[in-house]
């Protein structure tokens, strides 16, 4: 996952917290990632009867839409990682991504096939019979090397340092990416991996065909009604099974989302200027969400929305009032990638509902 991505996020990947930003965040990511080792096949949510719980389709979240022409790269290039490093890639022959949302731009450039790898985080379906190459969210540099790579690319988020330094030893070119954490960061990413496999024209390509495609979606945000504030909206990063609750904060990657999406983000707009802190009622309260926003995973493993409600000082709040939950896939949602116009059409459509049903 990245709480990152990448959830990470959530790392900001699939659902999991990063790596180095707090202490809550970083015990988050052990825990969530052992959860989704068990159940990484589906992102189902809970049945509920209320119309505001919907995830985003299965089928959008689980697949990736490469581009239609099937780039060459041109290689040796020679980058610099995000960690300082220079570093000269001779073949993209056999990749290896340490990331879910680094696959996803691998992929999407239509370089999957050279793809040989994944890490637990890349849960689309043309990744799925990959060889996993992590234990919970670290890498195994033994499992890497095994595979015989002509290329790594990792995150900041990626660890633990020894593994990284282990197969830089062993004299495989290694790229180290900043991790996305905004909406302005998606381009900039999407390039940076392009560049580093030879393909920067393809890299230019999709990164026009992410930014157009999330422009129209936020130009389809309806604008308030007369006199109406903006719907306040509370991230809650949710693991029952490990009784991990956390609430989002200014840092936590889901406020660009939610302000494209019209929305404010209640954490933030609360004070929290941290990524992540433990829900309390009194946090909750200063809060006030008018709705929330989990992962489809975290809000099974409290056992929906009837267990979510449960969670102290939940049902307080005008969201729990109404019930009023916006679900997305953990694989996705905190990416910041070719596939972030899904997510952020899939949280105007829940926020803004056209025939009302979850208002």
């Amino acid at each position: 996952m990245r709480f990152s991505q990448d959830f990470a996020p959530p790392g900001r990947d699939t659902g999991r917290p990063g790596r180095g930003r707090t202490g809550l965040r970083t015990a988050a990511i052990s825990l969530a990632a052992a959860l989704l080792l068990a159940a990484c096949g589906g992102a189902g949510t809970p049945a509920a009867k209320t119309a505001g719980v919907k995830s985003a389709s299965a089928a959008d979240a689980d697949r990736i839409e490469p581009l239609a022409t099937v780039p060459a790269p041109h290689l040796p290039v020679t980058v610099k990682s995000a960690d300082g490093k220079r570093t000269t890639i001779t073949s993209a022959d056999r990749i290896v991504p340490l990331t879910g949302s680094l696959s996803e731009i691998v992929f999407t450039l239509g370089l999957g096939k050279q793809v040989v790898a994944r890490d637990i985080t890349a849960t689309f379906e043309q990744a799925e019979k990959l060889p996993v190459v992590t234990r919970a969210h670290d890498v195994s540099a033994e499992s890497v090397l095994s595979l015989r790579p002509t290329v790594v690319l990792a995150d900041t988020t990626t660890g633990p340092a020894e593994a990284i330094g282990q197969i830089r030893d062993a004299g495989i070119p290694l790229v180290v990416v900043e991790p996305a954490t905004e909406l302005a960061d998606v381009g900039r990413r999407i390039e940076t991996v392009a560049a580093a496999l030879g393909v920067p024209e393809s890299g230019h390509e999709l990164k026009q065909r992410t930014q157009d495609r999330i422009d129209a979606v936020r130009k389809s945000v309806p604008a308030p009604a007369d006199g109406a504030k903006k719907p306040r909206v509370a991230f809650l990063y949710l693991r029952g099974s490990a009784s991990v609750y956390l609430l989002g904060g200014r840092e936590s990657g889901a406020s660009s989302l939610l302000e494209a999406a019209g929305a404010v983000d209640a954490g933030k707009a609360s004070g929290l200027k941290k990524d992540f802190t433990a829900i309390t009622s009194e946090a909750l309260a200063k809060a006030a969400p008018d709705a929330i926003l989990v992962m489809a995973k975290g809000l099974d493993s409290v056992g929906g929305v009837d267990g979510l409600v449960k969670i102290p000082g939940v049902a307080e709040t005008p969201a729990g009032l109404d019930r009023r939950i916006l679900s997305i896939d953990d694989g996705v949602l905190l990416n910041y990638g070719p596939r972030t116009d899904r997510v952020l059409s899939g949280l105007v459509a829940q926020l803004h509902p056209k025939d009302g049903a979850a208002k």
